[in-house]
């Protein structure tokens, strides 16, 4: 396996960077705007803000990348990020910082399509899923290292956004230096919204309510920890420990999904998922102790959700139809993302920072109602299912179909492979480098 990553140590290194910028800033505002005593509404609003960037981020970056090439979008991105991150120290007005959260996530966005494109590209087909798993380790640790960051500087002063910034110049440094040429042009797929509705209508509720409960976690567990009197540390270590849980249970996930029926592990988490969180839904003061557990516990169970709808949805969806699959699925989880946080956060603000794990328990039953093992005809099921289960990064693009093992190379190539001729004008052709015209994807 070291052999398999060594290749990708640098693209990596930029996704933990990248990763440790973006989960401190969530944590830091979120605390920061909590200590001023400002509404959870405007709290989630900066996530939902965040996660609308990333979906408006994956038709601009692919005009950028397509217009100027991977190296330049993804330098654009990052300085632009970082002066948005900068920008928050600016200014205390909650409509910029929604602004600014959103040119934020666009960014981010841009710079995981040239990640994952290079990515593509440098793998082999035969080692497409170690690299993923590569790819998900570094996101998920990028992710935990951004809050243990808040243990050793609890102050919630600007020094914050300074590393935020230094981060996504870091990452800058990797993709920078390379002496690789640009990897071939890659088109987010289209979607068939009506076709997949009709077909894994299952495995979109899932994805959905998997957005809604991941995106209210990112943007509001942190004002929920403050609510119960927790330090700025202990809140590093809550956010820290409960994402470490997403990153350990992958593993096990991937054994149970290979050997057992997928939508009865759906329900049978969904149903954990209402339990584990009702304590902390109804009881408005908890023990430090048991909040880490429950904490814990509930973030293995809330992380599981999305790996195994993406693999519960594969099974059921021929191999040329994949690629759309995977752009379906990303969509339905960044609207859940969007809304999540807007509707847990005015909860909060109505009736109690509780109501964030009252939340998760009502999205939770309504999977257990939603899904239904018995429903599951079979029909459509592909003949090798079950497929391999792989494991998620933390965040991805409309290009991680590419790097999917279970997405045939070849309905890659079909599906992904731009055209020239149909994005650029003459004189992008003409001033692009013969290296990138010349590629073909790997």
């Amino acid at each position: 396996m070291r052999n398999i990553w060594k290749p990708f140590q640098s693209l990596y290194f930029a996704a933990l960077m990248m990763l440790i910028g973006s989960g401190l800033l969530s944590t830091y505002l979120a605390l920061r705007l909590a200590a001023d005593h400002v509404d959870s509404l405007w709290i989630g609003a900066l996530m939902a803000a965040n996660y609308f960037g990333l979906a408006v981020g994956g038709k601009v970056g692919h005009r950028l990348i397509g217009r100027v090439g991977h190296i330049r979008a993804y330098a654009t991105c990052a300085g632009i990020v970082g002066a948005a991150v900068l920008g928050h120290g600016l200014t205390n007005w909650l409509p910029v910082w929604i602004g600014l959260r959103m040119i934020v996530g666009l960014g981010m966005m841009c710079q995981y399509m040239v990640i994952e494109s290079w990515l593509n590209e440098q793998a082999d087909a035969k080692h497409r899923g170690a690299v993923f798993s590569g790819y998900m380790i570094a996101s998920y640790l990028g992710l935990v290292l951004g809050q243990l960051i808040l243990v050793v500087h609890p102050q919630l002063g600007p020094e914050l956004l300074m590393l935020v910034a230094m981060c996504f110049a870091l990452c800058l440094v990797p993709v920078a230096m390379t002496r690789r040429i640009h990897p071939a042009p890659l088109r987010p797929a289209p979607m068939e919204p009506k076709f997949f509705i009709k077909r894994v209508p299952q495995s979109l509720s899932t994805v959905l309510g998997s957005g809604l409960i991941v995106g209210s976690f990112y943007g509001l567990a942190p004002l929920y920890a403050s609510s119960q009197g927790l330090t700025t540390e202990q809140i590093g270590l809550f956010m820290g420990s409960c994402i470490f849980a997403g990153l350990l249970v992958q593993w096990p996930l991937g054994w149970l999904s290979d050997r057992y029926d997928r939508a009865v592990l759906i329900r049978s988490v969904a149903i954990g998922l209402a339990l584990a969180a009702a304590p902390l839904a109804i009881l408005p003061g908890v023990p430090l102790e048991l909040l880490f557990a429950m904490g814990f516990v509930i973030s293995l169970l809330q992380f599981c959700l999305y790996p195994l709808a993406v693999a519960f949805s594969n099974d059921h969806v021929e191999s040329e139809r994949r690629v759309s699959l995977t752009a379906m699925l990303l969509v339905t989880y960044g609207v859940g993302a969007c809304i999540g946080p807007l509707a847990a956060g005015v909860l909060m603000k109505l009736l109690g920072a509780q109501m964030l794990y009252a939340f998760f328990v009502f999205f939770a039953l309504v999977l257990v109602w939603r899904i239904r093992p018995k429903a599951v005809t079979g029909l459509h099921q592909v003949q090798d299912a079950p497929l391999g289960h792989v494991a998620m990064p933390a965040a991805g693009s409309p290009l991680s179909a590419a790097l999917d093992p279970r997405v045939d190379e070849q309905t890659v190539q079909e599906v992904m492979q731009a055209p020239v001729a149909a994005e650029d004008t003459e004189e992008d052709v003409a001033a692009r480098p013969q290296s990138e015209e010349s590629r073909s994807v790997s």
